[in-house]
């Protein structure tokens, strides 16, 4: 199915949050398996391992962990999964790229460090296309490379600046159904669309604090309506562009306690005394997410980096036919009554 010609957007309300400080640890990114499996990339100081969550909040444990050797990460930025459910995982610390069964079973592992073609200085997001091959944001050399999932070297685009066109610590990276590529500019604090040879399409955002404005913007994620989500990171927010780069909204953060942490403060008397003279307000909010994900039931998860939590959010739509909708106005004003 193509795009729907317009939207009505009903809303897109908090859903829930999963996750606890003692399961996901500071949260960089997820990947949505099979049966909404999360597994949670989870990255601090010394620390590294893949957390497994239900959406049900269930705990289905941990898989690899903290070192160099096969199987282990050091400091993990990305993880996606393949149609078999293999996940692959990139390590800027490593400079490589590792591959593990759903089990964590060690499957295999590729890349290494320099500005060669093929060749990997602090990679960062991943995402595969629809053919199966794999884009990585190769953080430090300023571009974007595209692998085979075996780690066969297929292409390379982009150069250091901030021009048109250039990137400056790519990061986040998505790729929508007709396989143009969005990319997580970092440093140059926007979010540029390229076709999947590196042509640019557009823009989306400037620096700032405001509507439709970035900070050091780590993640994207674009959906079937062609809808652009980024985490804002500097800002504390995740920001929702439509299909032209148009802001239509923000998100803040909603969350309430997650199942395992009301079932953990239930079991300790002092955190519950601490939270009932505590100000709940801030408590809700985002914290530096580095990730924004979204699935095909409309849900959007992210990854609640300094809150050790996964907040998750419904979005409502009813696709348009161009009958439902006049052509574009010059001076729009929302009126509801």
């Amino acid at each position: 199915m193509g795009r729907p010609y317009g939207l009505l957007r009903v809303g897109f309300p908090y859903l829930k949050t999963v996750g606890m400080r003692r399961v996901t640890n500071f949260p960089v990114d997820l990947a949505i398996g099979k049966d909404a499996t999360l597994y949670v990339l989870c990255r601090s100081a010394g620390a590294a391992q893949i957390s497994r969550l239900t959406l049900d909040d269930d705990d289905l444990g941990p898989i690899s962990g903290y070192g160099t050797e096969d199987g282990k990460l050091q400091a993990p930025a990305a993880i996606v999964v393949d149609r078999d459910e293999n996940l692959f995982v990139s390590d800027d610390a490593l400079h490589r790229v590792t591959i593990l069964g759903k089990d964590g079973t060690f499957l295999a592992r590729w890349g290494e460090h320099g500005a060669g073609e093929g060749q990997l200085d602090r990679p960062s997001g991943l995402v595969f296309d629809a053919e199966g091959n794999l884009y990585v944001a190769d953080t430090f050399n300023h571009r974007i490379q595209k692998f085979t999932s075996d780690g066969r070297f297929l292409a390379a685009w982009g150069r250091h600046g901030s021009g048109e066109g250039e990137l400056s610590y790519p990061w986040g990276i998505a790729v929508d159904e007709v396989g143009d590529v969005y990319v997580a500019d970092w440093r140059n604090h926007r979010v540029q669309q390229f076709t999947a040879d590196g042509q640019l399409r557009r823009q989306i955002g400037r620096p700032g604090s405001g509507d439709g404005e970035l900070n050091r913007p780590a993640g994207v994620a674009v959906d079937g309506d062609g809808d652009v989500y980024v985490a804002d990171t500097g800002n504390d927010r995740v920001q929702l562009f439509n299909a032209e780069g148009r802001y239509v909204e923000k998100f803040v953060g909603d969350a309430t306690l997650s199942r395992s942490g009301r079932d953990y403060m239930l079991a300790n008397a002092r955190p519950n005394r601490l939270r009932d003279m505590a100000n709940l307000e801030p408590q809700k909010r985002f914290r530096g997410p580095k990730a924004v994900r979204v699935d095909d039931q409309g849900r959007m998860y992210v990854p609640d980096y300094g809150a050790y939590r996964i907040q998750i959010y419904q979005k409502e739509v009813v696709p348009l036919q161009p009958d439902q909708m006049v052509p574009p106005l010059r001076s729009p004003s929302l009126q509801t009554t």
